[in-house]
């Protein structure tokens, strides 16, 4: 059976998608290489849905530091060899502090304990989830309103596309929320063999409440938090333990079995991304290249020794995949000058 990869990328704006969907390649073939593995990656898609809340990309040779649009995280290999730290001591306030936000924010239906505060973190920190939990619209044309369905319509359109494939989901940050709300509610019947979570806020009091109001707004869903009922293998969650957005990075606490016995594994990792000596525990490259994510993609792509044609083919591939990138770099510095 064919296999496929897709992509759903987090908060914030981002680069063109052309150039987001090739830095994500370049960071999982790093890893690749890291691990000494060379498997050939399957077909490879990104949703891509920051243009529905930003009228422009972000522009890599834009070169004023104070323009909205100036990229400041570019992909950059990792300058560092992989080395595994001891965070024990964090590991242990971490898991205490999680434990007492669920038990102040949380009832025990999972229904929020202080509302406005909630309200007050989203506004604030998280301004892209604000718009995603809109639900009172006063103006039916407005993008905020429409944000929700139109991210969600954009992950279904991609997954319907590959019905008949072995599916395996990487969501970073809050594309997780959005992978987590499509897969349990609106396609729940289709199958996805895995599905990789990534700086993942999921385990937040805020989300959590979400998704269990969600839950009981769809009288055909199972009223108790879980995986969901499509994935059929695996749901590995990963995190960094400085990672500020994935707070509570176990998922396992907070998420039942579905059906086929899938239950969130968690895994604490070394996320190394880092630029101009600063560190971005949550990015999502310093994630795709880690040894677990490539441990994890490994196990999913097909092991068979390719023949010759084959790799002639893939090799085509990839060469017109390049000419596309530069054609778009071209374009992109003629617009910038």
């Amino acid at each position: 059976m064919k296999k496929v990869i897709i992509g759903i990328h987090g908060l914030g704006n981002k680069p063109p998608k052309y150039l987001l969907k090739k830095w994500w390649k370049d960071a999982i073939k790093e890893g690749f290489n890291n691990k000494g593995i060379h498997p050939q990656l399957p077909e490879f898609e990104l949703v891509y849905w920051a243009d529905i809340l930003y009228e422009k990309p972000l522009n890599k040779w834009e070169k004023d530091t104070n323009s909205p649009y100036y990229l400041e995280e570019p992909y950059k290999k990792s300058s560092k060899k992989h080395i595994i730290k001891d965070h024990s001591y964090q590991q242990d306030l971490m898991d205490f502090i999680s434990t007492q936000m669920n038990k102040i924010f949380l009832n025990e239906d999972n229904s929020l304990n202080y509302s406005f505060i909630s309200d007050f973190i989203l506004r604030n920190f998280f301004k892209d989830l604000e718009i995603y939990y809109t639900e009172v619209c006063k103006d039916e044309y407005d993008v905020s309103c429409k944000a929700k369905h139109l991210i969600r319509r954009r992950i279904i359109d991609v997954i319907n596309k590959y019905k008949g494939y072995e599916i395996l989901i990487i969501a970073h940050s809050m594309g997780s929320i959005i992978a987590f709300d499509v897969l349990s509610f609106l396609l729940a019947d289709t199958k996805i063999h895995t599905l990789v979570t990534i700086g993942s806020p999921l385990g937040l009091p805020v989300v959590i409440s979400k998704i269990a109001s969600e839950y009981k707004m769809n009288p055909q869903a199972n009223h108790y938090m879980a995986s969901p009922p499509g994935v059929t293998n695996h749901w590995f969650n990963l995190a960094d333990i400085q990672d500020k957005v994935a707070l509570n990075y176990q998922l396992n606490d907070d998420f039942n079995s579905n059906s086929h016995g899938v239950t969130p594994i968690d895994f604490l990792i070394e996320n190394d991304y880092e630029i101009d000596q600063h560190k971005n525990a949550h990015k999502s490259f310093g994630y795709l290249r880690a040894p677990e994510m490539s441990e994890i993609l490994d196990g999913f792509i097909h092991k068979k020794k390719k023949n010759l044609a084959d790799k002639v083919v893939g090799k085509l591939e990839q060469l017109v995949e390049d000419i596309k990138v530069q054609a778009e770099i071209v374009k992109d510095r003629l617009n910038i000058e």
